[in-house]
């Protein structure tokens, strides 16, 4: 495939890396306790930056199945299965996520889903294993896509 078909996913993956690594930074900086506004901006600071991380993720992983022709999972759980199907080979494809990485990606997935509907009972300590897993995706999204595009789309011989 031509590397223009491949752009937008490639700037998804870079976004997502970039949200999931400044998520780790926000964790790591702390200031979540308390009532006040810096403690505020702090906790919705690192939601929106894990929601941000992931959601450009899943883009990515949307724009590769287009390109390969395949159906985007629907129903009200595609997103849990859109990291199910992108982490099984297929009869025409390899896995595009390995199984470190897929957990990884469904743990910021599930962080999503709680900071999406759980903004009154956001528990930041409870965030310790998602914002763990963005450090997975962060290390692993780049060589796996990468992976994947070279066996899908070898480089023609020099």
């Amino acid at each position: 495939m031509s590397d223009a078909r491949w752009f937008e996913v490639d700037e998804d993956i870079a976004a997502a890396v970039e949200h999931f690594e400044m998520s780790a930074r926000l964790f790591a900086a702390g200031g979540f306790d308390g009532e006040g506004m810096d403690a505020y901006r702090a906790r919705m600071a690192l939601m929106h930056a894990m929601q941000s991380g992931h959601t450009p993720l899943e883009s990515a992983l949307v724009r590769i199945l287009d390109l390969l022709g395949e159906e985007v999972p629907s129903g009200k759980d595609w997103h849990a299965d859109l990291i199910r199907r992108v982490s099984r080979a297929t009869a025409g494809r390899p896995a595009i996520l390995p199984p470190d990485l897929a957990r990884a990606v469904g743990e910021t997935r599930r962080f999503r889903h709680v900071a999406m509907r759980g903004y009154g009972t956001f528990e930041v300590e409870l965030s310790r294993p998602s914002v763990l897993a963005a450090g997975i995706v962060v290390r692993g999204i780049g060589p796996a896509v990468a992976s994947f595009r070279a066996a899908i789309d070898p480089a023609p011989p020099d």
